[in-house]
């Protein structure tokens, strides 16, 4: 028998973005509930309200643009490594001193 319990086999593979925009839209709505249970003004509980929700929606745009960025930098072929003990390509200059050529002052 299967130990899952019966919530989980219904959902869907994991989302961290898409979890972290849901708990962000149930606190959009908490918090203002909460505000006016504990005596805050209705414009005052619907401005904290109106800021959460531009505020989470600008984090779930930058969550989808780094998940896309992230997704075409595994599809890129990776390029050779090129780095401090990596052997340069043949016909490659590397940096240092030059002889002769163009010298300022002279």
């Amino acid at each position: 028998m299967n130990a899952e319990p019966l919530w989980a086999a219904a959902r869907p593979p994991a989302d961290p973005a898409g979890d972290v925009v849901r708990w962000a839209a149930f606190s959009c709505v908490l918090v203002p509930v909460v505000l006016i249970v504990y005596g805050s003004s209705f414009a005052g509980a619907f401005g904290s309200a109106l800021g959460l929700t531009a505020v989470t929606a600008v984090c779930r745009l930058l969550l989808r643009q780094s998940e896309r960025a992230a997704a075409e930098e595994r599809a890129r072929p990776s390029l050779p490594v090129s780095g401090r003990h990596a052997r340069p390509a043949p016909g490659v200059r590397r940096g240092g001193r030059h002889a002769g050529g163009c010298t300022p002052g002279r």
